[in-house]
């Protein structure tokens, strides 16, 4: 078994991976008052996450052809976390678990293992090209700063050299993510509605 060729399909098609969780989580959605209101944090947290580290690494995260990137971005959340892109997307896909209530806990565990096979599937091959891009600059990172778990103590290195924090930039390209997790968090509420209506 080729692991390379499974995670670049991984990475290439990871924007899809999401869908059969949702349509579950949607047809067996049983959202209460506190589901509700955890989830949308716990969302809303992984939004915020995202968004801070797009503004910092730019429209490169959203390439879906082949690993990439023009700069080791060790910037804002990625002093903390090497992936915060993937950690936010497991808090938004985690928070709308919640909401939905759906089958819960177990597609919430489901899903979880699920999406943190996927991200590693995509890292380890990511890493690969940042090691062979940044050299010695990302040896040193990846002995500071944790995958997936972040630290307490940000990483700095000031002979790295950075792309300029882009709030508006993070804005247009989150776009996208914003419609569609407004779009499920909108659909969880009116199932919500219409069964305490009902």
């Amino acid at each position: 078994m080729d692991l390379s060729k499974i995670s670049s399909a991984v990475f290439k098609y990871r924007s899809y991976i999401p869908i059969p969780f949702l349509l579950v989580m949607l047809v067996y959605n049983n959202p209460n008052i506190w589901s509700l209101i955890a989830g949308t944090v716990i969302m809303l947290a992984g939004e915020g996450l995202r968004l801070w580290g797009v503004s910092w690494a730019g429209s490169e995260t959203r390439t879906t052809g082949t690993v990439g990137g023009t700069f080791l971005i060790i910037s804002g959340p990625f002093g903390y976390v090497r992936n915060p892109l993937y950690v936010g997307n497991i808090l938004i896909y985690s928070g709308l678990g919640i909401m939905s209530f759906a089958m819960f806990p177990v597609l919430q565990i489901i899903a979880l293992a699920a999406f943190v096979i996927e991200y590693y599937l995509i890292v380890i091959e990511e890493e690969k090209y940042l090691a062979k891009t940044f050299g010695e600059s990302y040896a040193e990172y990846i002995k500071n700063v944790n995958r997936f778990i972040p630290g307490f103590r940000k990483f700095e290195k000031k002979d790295v050299q950075q792309p300029p924090f882009n709030l508006n930039a993070g804005l247009r390209s989150e776009r996208r993510t914003f419609q569609a997790i407004a779009f499920v968090w909108l659909t969880i509420i009116l199932l919500y509605v219409f069964r305490i209506m009902s």
